[in-house]
Parts: structure tokens; C-alpha cells; sequence
């Protein structure tokens, strides 16, 4: 584990920073693409794990939060929106860089091209410290899941 010089992982950090949050992003020689291979390379619980998912809900992009041991309920996300089950798509890798400026495997839960809803797993609230990609498929940050929920303007709601 290092500091990054990478500069899309330069970009989120500044960008956490210009949001009033103390993170240092870090980068492994090994993937952190998943969150088994993050918790891996930094040494916590898959759980631990901030999954950066977007999906499109009647066509607009959110971002969903989600604990890596967690796998989000379209249901729970079509309930949210008010939306029948089949307006909530997965979005495509063409789509999540459209909306987020990241590559699937590094998006962010912040730093994004234009404003994105975004809704948090409440499952992530139960630990102390949570860990999140920052924008490359080798670099993550830790921050406490109340400080990412404030930065982000999070709703808060169980989406497992």
C-alpha cells in the first residue's frame, strides 16, 4: 500500500477534500476491483466494502452505496423511486462512465461529472470504518460511513 500519484485517484481525493473530508487515497500493486479482492488488500471484512453501483431508474442514474457482502434488491430500489421493477435497469459500463467519469471496477461514491442521487446501504452504517474505490481498479480510501453519508447527501435505506 502507497499513496497514489494516479490522477483520476488524485481527482477523487481532491475531490473528497473540496466535500470537507480528510481521506488519503491509497493504491495496491494487487486489484481491489471487487470487494473481495479490496478487503483483501487492505485487510477488513468483505462487508467493510463500499460497492459504488449505478443503476438506472426510469432512465436517470443513481448511485447506490452498497456493503460488498451485500447484493442490491431491485425491488427495495423500484420501491424507492416509486417505479415499477422494470424501470430499475443495471447500468452498462458505456453508462456508468457516462455518469460518473470512472471505469466499472474504480467508480467513486463522489466526485461525479453532474449531481447523482445517491442512496446508501444501512448495512455500511454498522461498522466503524468502511473502505471506498477511488476511481481506479487499484486505489480505495477509508472513511467513517457518517462522514460518507453527510458528504454525499445519502438516503439511508436497506437496498439488500
Amino acid at each position: 500500500m502507497q499513496p497514489t500519484n494516479h490522477p483520476t485517484a488524485l481527482r477523487v481525493q481532491a475531490a473528497g477534500q473540496d466535500m470537507g473530508l480528510d481521506i488519503i487515497v491509497v493504491e495496491f500493486e494487487e486489484s481491489t476491483r471487487t470487494a473481495e479482492d479490496a478487503a483483501a488488500a487492505v485487510g477488513c471484512k468483505v462487508g467493510q466494502i463500499v460497492k459504488s453501483l449505478v443503476f438506472n431508474v426510469a432512465s436517470d442514474p443513481v448511485i447506490c452505496l452498497v456493503s460488498g457482502s451485500n447484493r442490491l434488491d431491485d425491488r427495495k430500489l423500484a420501491g424507492w423511486a416509486g417505479v415499477g421493477r422494470k424501470k430499475v435497469k443495471r447500468a452498462s459500463a458505456d453508462e456508468v462512465r457516462a455518469a460518473t467519469g470512472y471505469a466499472i471496477g474504480g467508480v467513486a461514491p463522489f466526485g461525479y461529472r453532474q449531481p447523482l442521487p445517491v442512496l446508501c446501504d444501512a448495512d455500511l452504517l454498522q461498522y466503524a470504518i468502511i473502505w471506498a474505490a477511488a476511481g481506479t481498479p487499484k486505489a480505495v480510501f477509508q472513511i467513517t460511513p457518517q462522514a460518507l453519508v453527510e458528504a454525499t447527501e445519502a438516503t439511508v435505506l436497506a437496498l439488500a
